[in-house]
């Protein structure tokens, strides 16, 4: 199924939040997964590694994290900087005011909020979780590398008429995922992603998050016309 161009395909494609149960099968991920290799890696590393699960393995994986408390592990690595900075901490606190306001959960209501972050443990109800992994002794380069393979499968889920969403929460679970996954001492959970149908119809999935004007953060020299 081709569902959409590259144009569309980037323009469509948002951080779903609330997925229907329509199953995806596995055809259908090989062929995503495939086609994402061709994805650029400096040195042609393909510093990937790509877990996919689904049914009753995926449960699983569901209860032995539902039945975690937050910080139990230690984080393999911080999502953030610390204190973080404008104009990256307004955007970061617009992006989770507006997010929350779909779904009528205020400012100050924190159980509401913990509550929906929770919703990433059971992947917004995807059928399908991507953990992607990749060797711990490999540097920044090869996981923008890994960022890039990432890209290219959110983008070639669209173009199969399906939706994603990324979740750097996994790496909070680092033990949770090495262990369920068998994960050697020397790789690491890099982050997951929720694939499957989006809910039409739920409002968390209406939001379309901002992005700054082009001349903000970009120069453009040289040009003639």
């Amino acid at each position: 199924m081709r569902g959409v161009d590259v144009f569309e395909a980037v323009d469509s494609r948002i951080s779903v939040r609330a997925f229907t149960d329509t199953p995806v099968d596995e055809a259908t991920v090989r062929a995503i997964l495939e086609a994402a290799s061709r994805a650029p890696s400096g040195g042609n590393l393909q510093p990937w590694r790509v877990f996919a699960v689904a049914g009753a393995e995926l449960d699983e994986l569901k209860r032995l994290v539902r039945d975690k408390r937050p910080g139990e592990e230690p984080a393999e690595y911080e999502v953030y900087p610390p204190s973080l900075w404008d104009p990256f901490r307004t955007r970061r606190f617009e992006c989770g005011e507006d997010l929350y306001a779909t779904i009528g959960i205020g400012r100050d209501d924190r159980r509401g909020r913990l509550t929906q972050l929770a919703r990433n443990a059971e992947l917004f109800g995807a059928p399908v979780g991507l953990f992607f992994c990749l060797d711990r002794r490999l540097g920044p380069p090869q996981w923008a590398d890994l960022g890039m393979f990432m890209q290219t499968v959110m983008l070639l889920a669209r173009g199969h008429g399906l939706d994603t969403c990324a979740q750097e929460y996994w790496a909070a679970y680092p033990r949770t995922l090495a262990d369920f996954l068998g994960l050697a001492d020397h790789e690491q959970i890099f982050s997951g992603m929720a694939l499957g149908h989006r809910d039409p119809d739920h409002p968390i999935n209406g939001l379309r998050t901002r992005r700054d004007p082009l001349d903000t953060w970009c120069d453009l020299r040289g040009f003639t016309s």
